[in-house]
């Protein structure tokens, strides 16, 4: 598979538009424009997450849990992961990031910490629904049931710190 953005490309520096607007930053958190090609035969629907390895939570941070999202689906647009908008594709679910509310949450590291690796992946699932993920469902849920049903991913990393 094969995972492009306008806004975020592999290794470079996260533009101010994509970071979070609280915890010190003051970004427009507007997510980025995703597209995505080449998923493998027997793809049901798709998952996009951005995760944070480097948050010094233990555990990494959620950014951004998507799922459910049509097999017919290749893109989501800029702005995506604002769940006001409503430009996400009929049927996807915006999961439960670890900021605790749905939608999308841009990077904002702690201050004097190294950059932060954000790690945004498309996943092609086997399944049209998670079978255990849910509305409320917490970024680990999800996780678990993408472990089970991932047919092929692919991930851009960008990076942040302050």
């Amino acid at each position: 598979m094969k995972l492009t953005s306008p806004e975020i490309a592999e290794g470079a520096i996260i533009a101010h538009e994509q970071l979070f607007n609280s915890f010190g930053c003051t970004g427009a958190n507007v997510s980025p424009a995703l597209s995505w090609s080449d998923a493998p035969a027997g793809t049901k629907s798709f998952a996009v997450t951005m995760y944070d390895p480097d948050a010094p939570t233990g555990s990494g941070w959620w950014h951004w849990v998507v799922f459910n999202i049509p097999a017919t689906t290749t893109s989501l647009p800029k702005g995506a992961g604002d769940v006001a908008k409503g430009l996400m594709p009929e049927g996807a679910i915006q999961g439960l990031t670890d900021f605790g509310v749905p939608g999308y949450g841009g990077p904002c590291p702690p201050p004097g910490d190294k950059p932060h690796r954000y790690q945004i992946t498309v996943f092609a699932v086997d399944v049209e629904k998670l079978p255990n993920a849910g509305a409320t469902a917490m970024p680990a849920l999800v996780g678990f049931d993408l472990n089970f049903h991932t047919l092929a991913k692919a991930t851009i990393t960008g990076l942040f710190g302050r």
